[in-house]
């Protein structure tokens, strides 16, 4: 079929499944013809929204096409669009914010209502209903067994050579599930393909690049992160609380993730290392084609077009180091336990307490989701998250005396790391982890102000003062600036 053909098929009310995960293995030509197709229908009066599931974010071409066409009755797991997230904050989109490795289980189990439709990216499609997927996995295995319809986009900018860097595999439902058979990070333990009744599928063919751009260029500040993170390995190492052969990484997305893999491919004192994540980025490829990383498990290639166009030139090489898996296996925190696999996630806003927010700005405003972050942190060796001191060239402080949206608990949080050094919460009473963060990471500017918060006088195990912990998100939405802090007496 054509992608308007295809796209005809989808009905107002449909729940939707998008293959997957950030904007790599998304399809593109179908989406954009089904906002084609609200657009259409919604001048003619009539109503036309779809549900949405979706491995993770997504590109352009689903995510900003469909929420710029008020196509979406509802959205889940991720997202990173800012036409999206505008829809999302002014209340058009109900958004329900997930675990990424939650969804596809949730999805079998019926708490979110049945599939109608999945539309999958492919690099081939059999006539027996072999379908291999392309630059991400996702929810795509559970999708395509749910749906009454799956839609291949046959995207042939992706080589077919792509077959045999997937591992494919869902879940048994409780009570009859076993345990996940990966030892190691290189361990296979499904197919290298999707297998569909090919009476569902219909097949649309593309030639559409990926949507893959790059992200911020690694700052000054983003370097002494990676470096600090990189220096803590080491005495960790050096110390005994981790074994001298190191162990497998996740790291979350973006540029100071990018920073700490390249901080870490630079250390000498770093053995060569492996990586469980849910995002292969360019730094990975960089670091795996210099010898430093031995071999990566994600979920995704989530990729350059530069670098994934590299990726393909040397295909050979790439299999027989990456493996992409669904996002409920490279996100399964019985494997991230059993691995020992060590977190890096990045915090939107921590307070001193060691409570994480990564989602919301000011409370109210959601940012991206949660994302796999709550997947590895609690299943991790050691969970860090990572953080800049401050934002808005210093008018916002990353480091608050409570946050505004608690993601991540103090019970989750080992570790916080920001430009100015490495804050130690293990073994640590709620007062001195908030000593150690005010000392170790919070901006020279702020440090007065949260030992003046810390040092007033509350009683008990957590002194929160409830009458000023939002002082600081008071002060920058009433003046721009949380360092114009003013205290209520109580």
């Amino acid at each position: 079929m054509s992608a308007d053909e295809a796209a005809s098929l989808v009905k107002n009310g449909d729940n939707v499944g998008f293959s997957g995960f950030t904007h790599a293995g998304c399809p593109k030509v179908v989406p954009v013809a089904i906002a084609k197709l609200a657009e259409a229908e919604h001048a003619k009066g009539n109503p036309f929204k779809i549900g949405m599931f979706t491995g993770a974010s997504t590109g352009d071409s689903i995510d900003g096409a469909l929420a710029r066409a008020h196509a979406i009755k509802f959205r889940t797991p991720y997202q990173t669009n800012k036409d999206l997230r505008s829809a999302i904050n002014s209340g058009e989109v109900p958004y329900f914010d997930m675990h990424l490795s939650s969804l596809a289980q949730e999805i079998r189990y019926g708490f979110l209502g049945g599939v109608d439709i999945a539309i999958i990216e492919a690099c081939d499609v059999t006539e027996d209903g072999e379908i291999v997927p392309t630059c991400g996995v996702g929810i795509s295995p559970t999708i395509a067994q749910k749906a009454k319809i799956v839609i291949v986009e046959l995207n042939t900018w992706n080589p077919k050579g792509m077959r045999g860097m997937h591992d494919i595999v869902e879940l048994a439902s409780p009570p009859h599930r076993q345990e996940i058979p990966v030892y190691t990070v290189r361990d296979r333990i499904g197919k290298d393909h999707l297998k569909v009744d090919p009476s569902k599928i219909i097949v649309v063919k593309s030639n559409t690049p990926n949507e893959g751009g790059s992200f911020a260029p690694v700052d000054e500040v983003t370097t002494k992160i990676g470096n600090n993170v990189a220096n803590f390995f080491i005495k960790e190492m050096a110390e005994g609380r981790m074994p001298k052969t190191f162990l497998p990484v996740q790291s979350g997305v973006g540029n100071i993730a990018n920073a700490v893999l390249a901080a870490m491919g630079e250390s000498k004192e770093i053995p060569d290392f492996e990586v469980y994540t849910e995002v292969i980025q360019d730094a990975v490829i960089d670091l795996m084609e210099s010898g430093r990383i031995k071999f990566a498990s994600g979920c995704s290639l989530t990729v350059s077009n530069p670098c994934i166009e590299k990726v393909y030139k040397n295909l050979e090489f790439f299999k027989e180091r990456i493996v992409l898996r669904p996002s409920e296996i490279s996100n399964n925190q019985e494997v991230v336990r059993r691995l020992g696999v060590i977190a890096i996630n990045t915090a939107l806003e921590a307070d001193i307490f060691g409570n994480i927010n990564s989602t919301h700005v000011m409370g109210t405003k959601m940012m991206n989701g949660i994302g796999g972050s709550g997947d590895f942190t609690r299943g991790s060796y050691v969970s860090i998250f990572v953080t800049p001191s401050t934002a808005k060239d210093g008018k916002i402080s990353a480091f608050v005396p409570s946050v505004a949206h608690e993601d991540h608990s103090e019970h989750s949080v080992k570790i916080i790391i920001s430009e100015y050094g490495v804050a130690d919460l293990r073994g640590k009473s709620p007062r001195q982890r908030a000593e150690e963060i005010i000392e170790k990471c919070a901006h020279p500017e702020y440090r007065p102000l949260l030992r003046e918060y810390l040092n007033n006088n509350v009683q008990g195990q957590t002194p929160l003062d409830i009458y000023n912990c939002y002082a600081f998100h008071k002060a920058f939405l009433e003046t721009g600036d949380m360092r114009n802090v003013k205290w209520e007496n109580k």
